[in-house]
């Protein structure tokens, strides 16, 4: 059994180059006992994971790849399979697209509580480790993954690396931290194909097939991962695909709830469900007013698309401003709290007020905000509360 799934397993590492390097690499601490690592479709999960074994110091034999719905493993239990690895001196075993798998969370808690085994397992964003049935969540640590920010776009496809800033430091230092990247390459040489291809990194593999691809990759989301994970029926699934090309047509700041539902057939309560499965399966962001915890039926105020990719991929046109949104959202809230803000258009950390728009874009609408920043597209360098909008993707 191990030596059929282990001839997969070379054939991945072989194909696997350690040239490029995610944000994973040095932000993950690897050491726990089970690992998972969560994320939509597309940004690069199977890849870190492979990386990561490829360069793990111990002998080759001792580590193993399996992907969960590869027709090989098909014949066996993921239980099996862990209990002949740990026979034969196994001690690290990633399983990839773990989602895929029947009673998953039962089989790896018996892993976890039986045999001595490191065990990796990665899966789709929508996963949720609390509903399960078995108490996983004590056992599990889970890293949850964003697609490339522009940042590591920059590195992909120049070779030049630079360091990621934290909030704070953009905010308080962002004219020279500009005027330094501007001495070594030219953001807007770059923003523009970011925005249009640059989150996913498989654009790489080919660049003029990269948007039927990646519309190809939202419909397996629709069609097969939510389904499977939120148990929705298939006759609704094509009300999800609906409900996601309504947000082409409709201005994040002109969502209406009623004419939505009204629209795709669905009464509120399922909408805000279809709506939270979208988001947990990485395809929106919601935006919502700050409250006290975190319920599903609150009133979004803002939806957007998860990143702008999509909108190339998905919307027979997207507006400037809109985009110029989704890009800042994208790039902050993998690490920050963003709400909506009446006076301008997100409230960051419960703390920032920014507003976004073009370099022209004035304070009028934040002038009395403490906090207060515009975030402005189309400029190269900042100066006082105005900053590049392109500078919120070295964000980490």
């Amino acid at each position: 059994m191990i030596n059929d799934i282990r001839d997969i397993f070379v054939k991945n590492i072989q194909n696997t180059s350690l040239k490029f390097k995610r944000y994973m690499h040095s932000s993950f601490d690897m050491d726990d006992k089970l690992i998972g690592i969560i994320g939509s479709r597309g940004i690069g999960k199977t890849t870190f994971i492979l990386q990561y074994l490829k360069e793990l110091d111990i002998d080759f034999t001792k580590k193993l790849y399996i992907s969960a719905d590869h027709v090989e493993i098909a014949k066996y239990s993921l239980y099996e399979i862990a209990k002949e690895f740990s026979k034969v001196g196994g001690k690290v075993l990633a399983i990839d697209e773990i989602h895929k798998y029947p009673n998953f969370a039962q089989e790896l808690k018996s892993i976890y509580d039986t045999f001595d085994l490191k065990v990796i397992f990665s899966g789709s964003s929508a996963l949720k480790l609390e509903n399960s049935k078995v108490d996983l969540s004590r056992r599990a640590v889970l890293y949850r993954v964003n697609g490339m920010s522009f940042r590591e776009f920059i590195e992909y496809e120049s070779g030049v690396k630079f360091k990621p800033y934290n909030l704070e430091d953009i905010l308080q230092n962002h004219t020279n931290i500009a005027l330094e990247i501007n001495e070594k390459i030219k953001p807007f040489e770059y923003f523009k194909n970011y925005l249009e291809y640059g989150y996913y990194p498989f654009y790489k593999q080919n660049r003029k097939n990269f948007l039927s691809k990646l519309k190809e990759t939202i419909n397996i989301v629709l069609e097969s991962d939510l389904p499977i994970i939120f148990n929705i029926e298939p006759k609704n699934i094509f009300k999800l695909k609906k409900l996601l090309s309504m947000l082409c047509l409709s201005k994040p700041y002109e969502l209406n709830i009623t004419k939505l539902s009204q629209k795709i057939e669905l009464n509120r309560q399922t909408l805000y469900y279809y709506l939270h499965y979208l988001e947990l399966g990485g395809l929106i962001n919601l935006i919502k007013q700050k409250t006290k915890g975190d319920n599903i039926f609150i009133k979004p105020q803002k939806l957007y698309l998860n990143n702008t990719n999509l909108n190339y991929a998905y919307c027979f046109s997207s507006e400037i401003g809109t985009l110029r949104e989704e890009f800042f959202v994208n790039q902050l809230k993998l690490y920050h709290d963003i709400s909506y803000s009446k006076k301008g258009d997100f409230l960051v950390d419960e703390k920032y007020t920014f507003e976004v728009g073009g370099k022209n874009k004035s304070f009028n609408q934040i002038a009395d905000m403490p906090n207060s920043f515009v975030v402005a597209d189309d400029i190269e360098v900042g100066f006082g509360n105005k900053v590049p909008l392109w500078l919120f993707g070295f964000l980490y």
